[in-house]
Protein backbone atom coordinates (compact mmCIF):
# COMPACT_ATOMS: atom_id res chain seq x y z
CA UNK A 1 0.00 0.00 0.00
CA UNK A 2 3.02 2.14 0.87
CA UNK A 3 5.06 1.63 -2.56
CA UNK A 4 1.23 2.43 -4.16
CA UNK A 5 0.97 5.76 -2.44
CA UNK A 6 4.64 6.76 -3.42
CA UNK A 7 3.81 5.79 -6.68
CA UNK A 8 0.80 7.72 -7.53
CA UNK A 9 2.04 10.54 -6.00
CA UNK A 10 5.17 10.51 -8.30
CA UNK A 11 3.21 9.95 -11.38
CA UNK A 12 1.13 12.69 -10.82
CA UNK A 13 3.99 15.32 -9.43
CA UNK A 14 4.01 17.21 -12.76
CA UNK A 15 0.68 16.64 -13.73
CA UNK A 16 0.75 18.66 -17.23
CA UNK A 17 3.58 16.41 -18.23
CA UNK A 18 2.11 13.38 -16.90
CA UNK A 19 -1.53 14.63 -18.26
CA UNK A 20 -0.20 15.32 -21.62
CA UNK A 21 1.69 11.96 -21.74
CA UNK A 22 -1.84 9.94 -20.51
CA UNK A 23 -3.55 11.80 -23.65
CA UNK A 24 -1.39 10.66 -25.74
CA UNK A 25 -0.90 7.01 -24.87
CA UNK A 26 -5.12 7.26 -24.90
CA UNK A 27 -4.94 8.44 -28.82
CA UNK A 28 -2.27 6.01 -29.64
CA UNK A 29 -4.25 2.77 -27.21
CA UNK A 30 -7.30 3.74 -29.12
CA UNK A 31 -6.27 4.44 -32.38
CA UNK A 32 -4.25 1.34 -32.67
CA UNK A 33 -7.23 -0.69 -31.39
CA UNK A 34 -9.35 0.83 -34.02
CA UNK A 35 -6.90 -0.24 -36.87
CA UNK A 36 -6.67 -3.75 -35.75
CA UNK A 37 -10.48 -4.11 -35.47
CA UNK A 38 -10.39 -2.22 -39.50
CA UNK A 39 -7.94 -5.37 -40.32
CA UNK A 40 -9.77 -7.68 -38.12
CA UNK A 41 -13.04 -6.77 -40.17
CA UNK A 42 -11.89 -7.33 -43.77
CA UNK A 43 -11.19 -10.61 -42.80
CA UNK A 44 -14.53 -11.58 -41.10
CA UNK A 45 -15.66 -12.90 -44.03
CA UNK A 46 -12.90 -15.91 -43.80
CA UNK A 47 -13.28 -15.96 -40.43
CA UNK A 48 -16.97 -16.58 -40.69
CA UNK A 49 -16.32 -19.20 -43.66
CA UNK A 50 -16.94 -22.71 -43.31
CA UNK A 51 -15.10 -25.87 -43.85
CA UNK A 52 -17.87 -28.03 -44.96
CA UNK A 53 -18.59 -25.70 -47.83
CA UNK A 54 -16.99 -25.14 -51.15
CA UNK A 55 -17.44 -22.61 -53.85
CA UNK A 56 -17.12 -23.03 -57.38
CA UNK A 57 -16.96 -20.38 -60.10
CA UNK A 58 -16.06 -19.83 -63.74
CA UNK A 59 -12.34 -20.41 -63.96
CA UNK A 60 -12.18 -17.15 -66.22
CA UNK A 61 -13.44 -14.90 -64.11
CA UNK A 62 -16.38 -14.54 -61.46
CA UNK A 63 -17.98 -11.91 -63.79
CA UNK A 64 -18.60 -15.08 -66.36
CA UNK A 65 -21.76 -17.37 -64.86
CA UNK A 66 -22.24 -20.79 -65.32
CA UNK A 67 -25.02 -22.74 -67.17
CA UNK A 68 -27.86 -23.49 -64.68
CA UNK A 69 -27.12 -27.12 -66.44
CA UNK A 70 -24.16 -28.22 -64.34
CA UNK A 71 -26.27 -28.44 -61.15
CA UNK A 72 -27.20 -31.81 -62.00
CA UNK A 73 -23.58 -32.81 -62.66
CA UNK A 74 -22.58 -31.58 -59.74
CA UNK A 75 -24.89 -33.09 -57.38
CA UNK A 76 -23.23 -36.96 -58.89
CA UNK A 77 -19.99 -36.00 -57.41
CA UNK A 78 -18.35 -38.13 -55.22
CA UNK A 79 -18.59 -36.27 -51.62
CA UNK A 80 -21.19 -33.55 -53.05
CA UNK A 81 -23.67 -33.71 -50.12
CA UNK A 82 -25.67 -30.72 -51.11
CA UNK A 83 -25.57 -28.11 -53.71
CA UNK A 84 -27.24 -24.41 -54.24
CA UNK A 85 -26.10 -21.52 -56.57
CA UNK A 86 -26.60 -18.09 -56.00
CA UNK A 87 -27.00 -14.59 -58.07
CA UNK A 88 -24.95 -11.34 -56.96
CA UNK A 89 -27.76 -8.59 -57.71
CA UNK A 90 -26.13 -5.20 -56.96
CA UNK A 91 -29.32 -3.20 -56.94
CA UNK A 92 -29.85 -0.24 -54.61
CA UNK A 93 -32.18 0.89 -52.78
CA UNK A 94 -33.91 4.26 -52.76
CA UNK A 95 -30.80 6.25 -53.62
CA UNK A 96 -27.36 5.10 -54.65
CA UNK A 97 -25.81 5.56 -50.92
CA UNK A 98 -28.30 2.64 -50.03
CA UNK A 99 -26.36 -0.18 -51.12
CA UNK A 100 -25.59 -3.32 -49.45
CA UNK A 101 -24.72 -7.03 -50.86
CA UNK A 102 -28.64 -8.96 -52.44
CA UNK A 103 -28.46 -12.28 -54.07
CA UNK A 104 -30.77 -14.36 -55.69
CA UNK A 105 -30.48 -17.92 -54.62
CA UNK A 106 -32.14 -21.27 -54.61
CA UNK A 107 -33.62 -20.75 -51.25
CA UNK A 108 -34.20 -24.15 -50.05
CA UNK A 109 -30.67 -25.39 -50.33
CA UNK A 110 -28.98 -22.30 -49.60
CA UNK A 111 -30.48 -21.74 -46.08
CA UNK A 112 -29.57 -25.39 -45.40
CA UNK A 113 -26.18 -24.57 -46.15
CA UNK A 114 -25.99 -21.88 -44.13
CA UNK A 115 -27.71 -22.89 -40.72
CA UNK A 116 -25.57 -19.70 -38.89
CA UNK A 117 -28.89 -17.28 -40.57
CA UNK A 118 -31.46 -18.09 -37.67
CA UNK A 119 -34.79 -17.52 -38.88
CA UNK A 120 -38.33 -19.01 -37.22
CA UNK A 121 -39.47 -21.93 -39.13
CA UNK A 122 -43.17 -19.62 -40.13
CA UNK A 123 -40.77 -17.04 -41.25
CA UNK A 124 -38.48 -19.47 -43.41
CA UNK A 125 -41.57 -21.50 -45.02
CA UNK A 126 -43.40 -17.57 -45.59
CA UNK A 127 -40.18 -16.95 -47.56
CA UNK A 128 -39.93 -20.39 -49.37
CA UNK A 129 -43.85 -20.17 -50.46
CA UNK A 130 -43.35 -16.20 -51.71
CA UNK A 131 -41.57 -15.99 -54.71
CA UNK A 132 -41.43 -12.62 -54.32
CA UNK A 133 -40.46 -12.87 -51.39
CA UNK A 134 -36.80 -11.74 -49.36
CA UNK A 135 -35.26 -12.44 -46.04
CA UNK A 136 -32.87 -10.13 -44.82
CA UNK A 137 -30.26 -9.99 -41.71
CA UNK A 138 -30.85 -7.86 -38.05
CA UNK A 139 -28.49 -5.49 -38.99
CA UNK A 140 -30.06 -4.78 -42.25
CA UNK A 141 -33.46 -4.64 -41.28
CA UNK A 142 -32.30 -2.52 -38.16
CA UNK A 143 -30.14 0.32 -40.46
CA UNK A 144 -33.44 1.06 -42.39
CA UNK A 145 -36.29 0.37 -40.09
CA UNK A 146 -37.59 -2.92 -41.75
CA UNK A 147 -40.15 -5.08 -40.68
CA UNK A 148 -42.02 -8.08 -41.60
CA UNK A 149 -44.55 -7.87 -44.37
CA UNK A 150 -42.69 -4.13 -45.57
CA UNK A 151 -42.63 -4.07 -49.16
CA UNK A 152 -38.72 -3.25 -50.58
CA UNK A 153 -38.11 -1.76 -53.76
CA UNK A 154 -34.96 -2.26 -55.50
CA UNK A 155 -33.70 -0.41 -58.46
CA UNK A 156 -31.56 -3.35 -60.54
CA UNK A 157 -27.66 -1.94 -61.55
CA UNK A 158 -26.67 -5.77 -63.24
CA UNK A 159 -30.48 -6.90 -63.42
CA UNK A 160 -31.80 -3.36 -64.94
CA UNK A 161 -35.33 -2.31 -63.92
CA UNK A 162 -37.40 -1.90 -60.93
CA UNK A 163 -37.69 -5.10 -58.60
CA UNK A 164 -40.17 -4.67 -55.56
CA UNK A 165 -39.80 -7.86 -53.11
CA UNK A 166 -41.97 -8.56 -49.63
CA UNK A 167 -39.91 -9.21 -46.71
CA UNK A 168 -40.66 -12.57 -45.18
CA UNK A 169 -38.38 -13.09 -42.42
CA UNK A 170 -34.86 -11.06 -40.61
CA UNK A 171 -32.61 -13.85 -39.61
CA UNK A 172 -30.28 -13.28 -36.71
CA UNK A 173 -26.23 -14.51 -36.73
CA UNK A 174 -25.46 -17.68 -34.89
CA UNK A 175 -22.00 -15.80 -34.16
CA UNK A 176 -21.08 -12.11 -33.84
CA UNK A 177 -18.77 -12.90 -37.13
CA UNK A 178 -21.98 -13.88 -38.94
CA UNK A 179 -22.96 -11.71 -41.62
CA UNK A 180 -26.28 -9.66 -40.94
CA UNK A 181 -26.16 -6.83 -43.58
CA UNK A 182 -27.49 -9.43 -46.43
CA UNK A 183 -30.63 -9.97 -48.64
CA UNK A 184 -31.27 -12.84 -50.13
CA UNK A 185 -34.58 -13.55 -52.41
CA UNK A 186 -35.54 -16.18 -55.26
CA UNK A 187 -33.10 -16.95 -57.56
CA UNK A 188 -36.24 -18.56 -60.00
CA UNK A 189 -38.18 -15.02 -59.76
CA UNK A 190 -35.40 -13.32 -61.29
CA UNK A 191 -34.31 -16.29 -63.20
CA UNK A 192 -38.11 -16.06 -64.92
CA UNK A 193 -38.24 -12.26 -65.53
CA UNK A 194 -34.91 -12.45 -67.83
CA UNK A 195 -35.86 -15.22 -69.20
CA UNK A 196 -38.86 -12.96 -70.48
CA UNK A 197 -37.09 -9.96 -71.46
CA UNK A 198 -33.43 -11.09 -72.30
CA UNK A 199 -33.77 -14.75 -72.92
CA UNK A 200 -29.80 -15.69 -74.38
CA UNK A 201 -29.27 -14.51 -70.11
CA UNK A 202 -31.49 -16.57 -68.32
CA UNK A 203 -30.52 -20.14 -66.69
CA UNK A 204 -27.13 -18.96 -65.68
CA UNK A 205 -25.49 -18.38 -62.01
CA UNK A 206 -23.22 -16.72 -60.47
CA UNK A 207 -21.90 -19.40 -57.78
CA UNK A 208 -22.79 -22.71 -57.01
CA UNK A 209 -22.20 -23.40 -53.28
CA UNK A 210 -21.26 -27.02 -52.27
CA UNK A 211 -22.16 -28.97 -49.12
CA UNK A 212 -19.27 -31.52 -48.65
CA UNK A 213 -19.17 -34.45 -46.58
CA UNK A 214 -15.69 -34.33 -44.56
CA UNK A 215 -13.92 -30.96 -44.67
CA UNK A 216 -10.67 -32.91 -45.11
CA UNK A 217 -11.83 -33.96 -48.41
CA UNK A 218 -12.14 -30.56 -49.60
CA UNK A 219 -8.98 -30.56 -52.33
CA UNK A 220 -9.91 -33.92 -53.36
CA UNK A 221 -13.93 -32.43 -54.10
CA UNK A 222 -12.38 -29.42 -55.45
CA UNK A 223 -10.15 -31.60 -58.12
CA UNK A 224 -13.49 -33.51 -59.25
CA UNK A 225 -15.97 -30.77 -59.65
CA UNK A 226 -13.01 -29.01 -62.21
CA UNK A 227 -12.12 -32.14 -63.92
CA UNK A 228 -15.74 -32.56 -64.66
CA UNK A 229 -15.92 -29.37 -66.42
CA UNK A 230 -12.43 -29.29 -67.94
CA UNK A 231 -12.36 -28.39 -71.72
CA UNK A 232 -15.77 -27.14 -71.85
CA UNK A 233 -16.90 -23.80 -72.64
CA UNK A 234 -17.27 -22.86 -69.28
CA UNK A 235 -14.65 -24.26 -67.06
CA UNK A 236 -14.60 -23.96 -62.94
CA UNK A 237 -12.73 -23.07 -60.57
CA UNK A 238 -13.59 -24.67 -57.00
CA UNK A 239 -12.33 -23.77 -54.01
CA UNK A 240 -12.77 -23.37 -50.13
CA UNK A 241 -15.21 -20.93 -48.67
CA UNK A 242 -12.38 -19.23 -47.14
CA UNK A 243 -10.30 -19.36 -50.01
CA UNK A 244 -12.64 -17.42 -52.32
CA UNK A 245 -13.13 -15.04 -49.69
CA UNK A 246 -9.16 -14.92 -49.58
CA UNK A 247 -9.46 -13.50 -52.86
CA UNK A 248 -11.42 -10.81 -52.47
CA UNK A 249 -9.20 -10.02 -49.23
CA UNK A 250 -5.99 -9.91 -51.46
CA UNK A 251 -7.13 -7.14 -53.72
CA UNK A 252 -6.25 -5.17 -50.99
CA UNK A 253 -3.57 -7.07 -49.42
CA UNK A 254 -1.07 -3.98 -49.95
CA UNK A 255 -3.99 -1.68 -48.02
CA UNK A 256 -3.94 -4.03 -45.34
CA UNK A 257 -0.01 -4.45 -44.50
CA UNK A 258 0.41 -0.98 -44.54
CA UNK A 259 -2.59 -0.06 -42.21
CA UNK A 260 -0.85 -2.61 -39.92
CA UNK A 261 2.06 -1.23 -40.42
CA UNK A 262 0.97 2.15 -38.96
CA UNK A 263 -1.07 0.57 -36.06
CA UNK A 264 2.61 -0.82 -34.66
CA UNK A 265 4.49 2.76 -35.89
CA UNK A 266 1.78 4.47 -33.17
CA UNK A 267 2.94 2.37 -30.48
CA UNK A 268 6.86 3.33 -30.91
CA UNK A 269 6.00 6.65 -30.95
CA UNK A 270 4.42 6.66 -28.23
CA UNK A 271 6.98 4.54 -26.42
CA UNK A 272 9.86 6.89 -27.50
CA UNK A 273 7.30 9.89 -25.97
CA UNK A 274 7.16 7.67 -22.96
CA UNK A 275 10.35 6.97 -22.61
CA UNK A 276 11.67 10.75 -22.87
CA UNK A 277 8.61 11.25 -19.83
CA UNK A 278 10.99 8.87 -17.45
CA UNK A 279 14.25 9.52 -18.44
CA UNK A 280 13.13 13.15 -17.62
CA UNK A 281 11.62 12.15 -14.84
CA UNK A 282 14.34 10.15 -13.13
CA UNK A 283 16.91 13.01 -13.98
CA UNK A 284 15.07 15.64 -11.91
CA UNK A 285 15.09 13.15 -9.26
CA UNK A 286 18.40 11.84 -9.50
CA UNK A 287 19.07 13.22 -5.71
CA UNK A 288 16.30 11.35 -4.17
CA UNK A 289 16.98 8.40 -5.69
CA UNK A 290 21.05 9.09 -4.31
CA UNK A 291 19.68 9.85 -0.76
CA UNK A 292 17.20 6.92 -1.01
CA UNK A 293 20.39 4.58 -1.45
CA UNK A 294 22.01 6.33 1.10
CA UNK A 295 19.78 5.24 3.54
CA UNK A 296 19.98 2.10 2.55
CA UNK A 297 17.50 1.40 0.42
CA UNK A 298 18.69 -0.85 -2.42
CA UNK A 299 19.32 -0.22 -6.39
CA UNK A 300 16.23 -3.33 -7.17
CA UNK A 301 13.72 -0.56 -4.83
CA UNK A 302 14.73 2.64 -6.98
CA UNK A 303 14.33 0.43 -9.42
CA UNK A 304 10.71 -0.63 -9.02
CA UNK A 305 9.96 2.90 -8.26
CA UNK A 306 10.71 3.73 -11.95
CA UNK A 307 9.29 1.03 -13.23
CA UNK A 308 6.32 0.88 -11.26
CA UNK A 309 5.13 4.82 -12.07
CA UNK A 310 6.27 4.29 -15.89
CA UNK A 311 3.61 1.16 -15.96
CA UNK A 312 0.75 3.29 -13.64
CA UNK A 313 1.16 5.62 -16.35
CA UNK A 314 0.93 3.36 -19.33
CA UNK A 315 -1.89 1.43 -17.87
CA UNK A 316 -4.11 4.46 -17.05
CA UNK A 317 -3.40 5.90 -20.21
CA UNK A 318 -3.92 2.11 -21.97
CA UNK A 319 -6.92 1.45 -20.03
CA UNK A 320 -9.12 4.83 -20.94
CA UNK A 321 -7.92 4.46 -24.67
CA UNK A 322 -9.26 0.79 -24.26
CA UNK A 323 -12.22 1.82 -23.36
CA UNK A 324 -12.67 4.80 -25.54
CA UNK A 325 -12.31 2.30 -28.25
CA UNK A 326 -15.41 0.79 -27.81
CA UNK A 327 -17.83 3.63 -28.29
CA UNK A 328 -15.49 4.88 -30.96
CA UNK A 329 -15.98 1.59 -33.46
CA UNK A 330 -19.41 1.43 -32.37
CA UNK A 331 -19.71 5.16 -34.36
CA UNK A 332 -17.51 3.80 -37.04
CA UNK A 333 -19.28 0.71 -37.76
CA UNK A 334 -22.65 3.18 -37.75
CA UNK A 335 -21.55 5.18 -40.55
CA UNK A 336 -20.03 2.52 -42.48
CA UNK A 337 -23.47 0.81 -42.67
CA UNK A 338 -22.48 -2.46 -44.85
CA UNK A 339 -19.69 -1.55 -46.27
CA UNK A 340 -18.11 -4.47 -43.38
CA UNK A 341 -21.19 -6.12 -41.72
CA UNK A 342 -18.82 -7.45 -39.22
CA UNK A 343 -16.88 -4.14 -37.28
CA UNK A 344 -16.50 -5.33 -33.40
CA UNK A 345 -13.85 -5.25 -30.99
CA UNK A 346 -12.64 -8.87 -30.90
CA UNK A 347 -11.07 -10.01 -27.80
CA UNK A 348 -7.57 -10.58 -29.41
CA UNK A 349 -7.48 -6.78 -29.77
CA UNK A 350 -8.69 -5.88 -26.52
CA UNK A 351 -5.51 -8.36 -25.71
CA UNK A 352 -3.08 -6.23 -28.04
CA UNK A 353 -4.14 -3.20 -26.74
CA UNK A 354 -3.28 -4.20 -23.10
CA UNK A 355 0.50 -5.75 -23.85
CA UNK A 356 0.70 -2.62 -25.95
CA UNK A 357 0.58 -0.93 -22.77
CA UNK A 358 2.17 -3.05 -20.55
CA UNK A 359 4.89 -3.04 -23.52
CA UNK A 360 5.25 0.67 -23.39
CA UNK A 361 5.63 1.24 -19.63
CA UNK A 362 8.06 -1.49 -19.18
CA UNK A 363 10.49 -0.28 -22.72
CA UNK A 364 10.16 3.54 -21.76
CA UNK A 365 11.42 2.76 -17.92
CA UNK A 366 14.25 0.52 -18.64
CA UNK A 367 16.92 2.60 -19.47
CA UNK A 368 16.19 5.60 -16.58
CA UNK A 369 16.00 2.59 -14.21
CA UNK A 370 19.03 0.96 -15.62
CA UNK A 371 21.01 4.22 -14.90
CA UNK A 372 19.02 4.93 -11.84
CA UNK A 373 20.29 1.74 -10.07
CA UNK A 374 24.26 2.44 -11.06
CA UNK A 375 23.79 5.85 -9.45
CA UNK A 376 27.01 7.36 -7.38
CA UNK A 377 25.26 8.89 -4.53
CA UNK A 378 28.17 11.67 -4.26
CA UNK A 379 27.35 12.72 -7.99
CA UNK A 380 23.56 12.07 -6.90
CA UNK A 381 23.61 14.18 -3.98
CA UNK A 382 25.37 16.93 -5.82
CA UNK A 383 22.60 17.06 -8.94
CA UNK A 384 20.57 20.09 -8.92
CA UNK A 385 17.61 18.87 -11.05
Amino acid sequence: MFLLKLLLRNAFRHRLRTGLTIVGLVVAVCAFGLLRTLVDAWYAGVAASSSTRLVTRSAVSLTFPLPLSYSQRLRAVDGVTTISWANWFGGVYQTERNFFPQFAVEPASYLKLYPEYRLSEDEKQAFLRDRRGAIVGRKLASTYGWKVGDQIPIRGTIYSGDWSFTLRGIWDGAEAKTDESQMLFHWQYINEVMRKRFGPRADFVGVYVLGIDEPHNAALISQRVDALFKNSSAETLTETEAAFQLSFVSMSEAILAAIEAVSYIIIVIIMVVMANTMTMTARERMAEYATLKALGFSPGFVVRLLFGESLLIALIGGGLGLAATFPAVGAIAGALGSFLPVFQVQASTVAMQAGAAAFVGLVAAAWPAWRMSRIDIVQGLRHIG
